[in-house]
């Protein structure tokens, strides 16, 4: 008989909620990796914190979060608060989904390597 008669088994909650395992060499790199993670645990943070916690400068951030933003992955916004200038930035939809798939790569290598992690 063909699988094409076949009824799926429906998905569990868990299962939907775990994103696929998937390396990303634009989200790899450490300071990107930093500005993901930060990023993943805010709606919304500003360049002057993000910058303060993840100790760059200014030029440094301002060229990470172009790149991640040319891939779609974060979204920035830029306005004023009285006369200053503000910039914040978010991880997009498409971000969160790269940075989580990055995240569960790197958690399934670690469990490759059990106890053995950090022997010779």
């Amino acid at each position: 008989m063909s699988g094409a008669g076949r009824a799926k088994a429906p998905r569990t909650a868990n299962q939907e909620a775990r994103p696929e395992p998937r390396f990303d060499e634009l989200v790899h790199a450490p300071t990107r990796l930093s500005i993901m993670a930060l990023l993943a645990a805010a709606e919304w943070a500003d360049f002057k914190f993000i910058r303060d916690n993840l100790d760059l400068s200014d030029s440094a951030l301002s060229k990470q979060l172009s790149a991640l933003e040319e891939a779609g992955y974060v979204e920035i916004r830029k306005g004023f608060v009285g006369k200053r200038p503000r910039t914040s930035a978010r991880l997009s939809q498409h971000g969160r989904t790269a940075f989580d798939g990055h995240v569960a790569a790197l958690q399934r290598l670690l469990r490759l390597g059990g106890s053995g992690v950090g022997t010779v």
